[in-house]
């Protein structure tokens, strides 16, 4: 057991090493451009994000080789940290010089439905019309955006990856607590109740250092409304109708958030979630997961179980990933599916070119080795890649698992595909601002209030 543990705790260094890697700290650009470049216009500007693993950096910078090769056209591409390239891209906006492709993991939920309200994204509809067939639903609806200027909806983003919320326990710390993974229940309340009594039976066994949820209660953290959303969507919370328009005046829609938001921060009062998970930041779950000081944790990716790969003991026996419980009336999961997207800019001169390009990768064996390389962390939107042995391997215990969340007829686009303003919402991070107060001591109705208000005002600048 301490031999283990030790491979834990090695793990989880490198894990954090990783974490700091991927963090952006660093500013420099990684950059790969031809030697003979001719000039700017001639050359096609890539930015993409720098990824989690090696291997989907080597992946999609294979395929811009490829391309090069079998078309002769020149590439300037730039790897860039996650923390870095959205700001570098609205500064180049600025400065009128944007790149021709911009890829980043969180263009869909922050900046990228600004951008095509703002009619600064190029109309992509001939790229994914090629292909509307081997899309899912979910990826399709959540490129349709609308341009405020043009007063109409169009596809202005290209679907490449999703992602969504996923649930991971240590099969050792809930056999520690005297209890069994065919009796984890399914139902909706028996299932959280199955691991609140995890974690007493563990207090009684003198762990007091253990707590049964690894769930994010601070609006620092990015994971906050991502999880709070997953809520609401089990207590079928439609915040927006078909048009992306705000429901506020269905009294039912008060009600249920109030019940969401109690029942959320009622794990935090009720001390089944670490004190400090009020502070925590965008890998603090992973961390106390990690760290064995929670039971059970809900991501948002798949980031936990794939942080221990190298280490086969951990990744396929004593980690778990199991599927979100049925809703509260019964139903089962519907899962919200985060399509991250590529984008090209109106004002890029390399359109056709661009377009090109991703026609090329979007081709199912060029698309499949960058799939392939995020080890699970993000999932296929086409159907067809889904159908892979990759993803569908019964001995992965966790991508086997998570794919089946993935099914088209399980999932539905995020909120900020029909309405942008929604993005700024997210952003905000409104719903980690209403736990917070709940928490801090004001009533679930008052925190509802207070961010029903704050929407209201988000939707009211953008008014159509």
């Amino acid at each position: 057991m301490r031999f283990l543990q030790l491979k834990k705790l090695m793990s989880l260094l490198l894990f954090g090493l990783l974490l700091t890697n991927c963090a952006g700290q660093a500013p420099e650009l990684i950059t790969k451009a031809s030697e003979n470049e001719s000039s700017q216009d001639e050359t096609l500007t890539i930015w993409w994000s720098r990824g989690y693993y090696t291997q989907e950096d080597e992946a999609i910078e294979k395929a811009i080789a490829a391309w090069q090769r079998q078309t002769g056209k020149k590439v300037n591409f730039s790897l860039i940290p996650q923390d870095n390239i959205l700001k570098n891209a609205e500064n180049a906006l600025k400065a009128g010089n944007p790149p021709d492709i911009l890829f980043s993991t969180r263009t869909e939920r922050t900046i990228g439905p600004r951008w095509a309200w703002d009619g600064q994204l190029a109309d992509v509809s001939d790229v994914v019309e090629s292909l509307k067939n081997s899309y899912s639903p979910s990826a399709l609806q959540s490129v349709y955006l609308y341009n405020n200027e043009a007063r109409k909806r169009s596809i202005y983003a290209v679907p490449i990856n999703q992602r969504g919320i996923h649930v991971h326990y240590w099969r050792d710390l809930l056999a520690e607590a005297g209890m069994k993974e065919e009796d984890i229940p399914t139902e909706w309340d028996a299932f959280w109740e199955f691991w609140k009594q995890a974690q007493d039976n563990l207090r009684a066994r003198g762990r007091e250092d253990i707590y049964g949820f690894g769930i994010p209660m601070s609006k620092e953290a990015n994971e906050t409304p991502l999880i709070f959303e997953q809520v609401l969507e089990a207590y079928d919370i439609e915040i927006l109708d078909k048009e992306g328009n705000l429901r506020f005046e269905d009294p039912q829609i008060r009600q249920r958030i109030t019940m969401a938001l109690d029942w959320y921060a009622g794990l935090y009062k009720a001390g089944y979630v670490p004190p400090d998970a009020t502070d925590w930041v965008g890998s603090s779950n992973n961390t106390a997961f990690l760290n064995q000081r929670v039971l059970m944790a809900v991501n948002n990716t798949l980031s936990i179980p794939a942080s221990q790969r190298e280490d086969q003991e951990i990744y396929r026996n004593q980690i778990a990933t199991i599927e979100f419980p049925e809703e509260p009336d019964g139903d089962p999961p519907n899962y919200i599916a985060r399509v991250q997207q590529v984008v090209l800019f109106k004002s890029s001169s390399n359109q056709e070119t661009a377009k090109d390009f991703l026609s090329y990768l979007l081709q199912p064996d060029n698309l499949r080795p960058y799939l392939e390389g995020a080890l699970g962390r993000y999932f296929p939107v086409m159907p067809t890649l889904a159908a892979d042995p990759f993803w569908n391997d019964p001995a992965d215990p966790h991508i086997s698992v998570a794919t089946k969340q993935f099914q088209t007829d399980k999932t539905r686009p995020a909120f900020q595909s029909l309405n942008p303003a929604y993005a700024s919402v997210q952003s905000e991070n409104v719903w980690g601002e209403a736990i917070e107060r709940v928490i801090e001591g004001a009533s679930p109705e008052e925190a509802t209030d207070e961010a029903l208000a704050r929407i209201k005002e988000i939707f009211a600048q953008w008014d159509r």
